[in-house]
């Protein structure tokens, strides 16, 4: 059943600054346990596919639900490494999905998404799995490209952009020279369909069709082409880009590649 502020439209999320990837607070993990037992699950159960994950025995000495097992179950949770957290939480999202009867698996992404948001955490479940997350701007203009790209027939553009997240997901490391280089083959992919030149790389094609974007905005895009083809395919040594600049990059192709199609439609 919704909420009182779900049915009456008070229920807003307010994102919180991204300060958080590499660590699982306090909090995430006690609303794990709490979310899991929203759903159904019980102590014993949560037990089970927590060891599972962890690969530590239960404590055969703990036979009562509560206080014993549940006791258990969170010391197990906020004692382990961070990234194990959020290897339970897709667990415990798997486990749904074999399950659809039971569980209402986009309810529950849905959830844990708000919470990330709410609580300035850079990850965001899609599909079960947790994927890198930016500002909301950053969110609403590259979900708005990859819809629009696969909405207009562009699939190679919008996987291109799929990948480049992949990239900047990446630990314990993101790849920033791999979601640059995605991010504007992206761009260069919607290009060449666009003027119907399938080899000309973007710089090429940025020079030969005029008013392909509207001057002096053009002079931009090809300098971010010329960046990317410096950071991204023929990396200097010594120069690795920040993943400040990776989604930069990745977030004005997709902004970049979403004119461009609604230009041509």
């Amino acid at each position: 059943m919704k909420s009182f502020s779900n049915r009456f439209g008070y229920q807003e999320v307010a994102e919180a600054e991204i300060s958080i990837r590499e660590d699982a607070p306090e909090g995430f993990r006690g609303f794990l346990v709490q979310l899991a037992y929203d759903n159904g699950f019980d102590p014993n159960k949560l037990r089970d596919l927590t060891c599972r994950v962890l690969r530590v025995r239960p404590d055969p000495n703990n036979w009562s639900m509560y206080p014993n097992i549940d006791n258990e179950v969170r010391e197990l949770i906020d004692n382990c490494k961070w990234y194990k957290v959020y290897d339970l939480y897709e667990r415990l999202l798997e486990v749904m999905s074999f399950n659809t009867y039971d569980y209402d698996i986009d309810a529950v992404e849905i959830e844990i998404n708000e919470y990330l948001v709410e609580n300035g955490i850079g990850w965001k479940v899609v599909e079960g799995l947790f994927e890198f997350r930016g500002p909301d701007s950053f969110e609403k203009i590259v979900k708005s490209s990859q819809k629009i790209e696969e909405e207009s027939g562009h699939l190679t553009a919008s996987k291109e952009l799929h990948e480049a997240i992949r990239d900047l997901s990446r630990r314990p490391s993101p790849d920033n020279t791999g979601a640059i280089q995605h991010a504007m083959a992206s761009l260069e992919c919607v290009a060449r369909e666009i003027v119907g030149d399938p080899k000309s790389n973007l710089g090429h094609i940025m020079k030969r069709v005029d008013n392909l974007i509207p001057p002096p905005l053009d002079d931009a895009v090809v300098k971010a082409w010329g960046y990317a083809s410096e950071n991204g395919r023929h990396i200097r040594e010594g120069r690795e880009p920040t993943e400040a600049e990776a989604e930069l990059i990745v977030g004005l192709c997709a902004s970049v590649g979403n004119y461009l199609v609604r230009k041509s439609a």
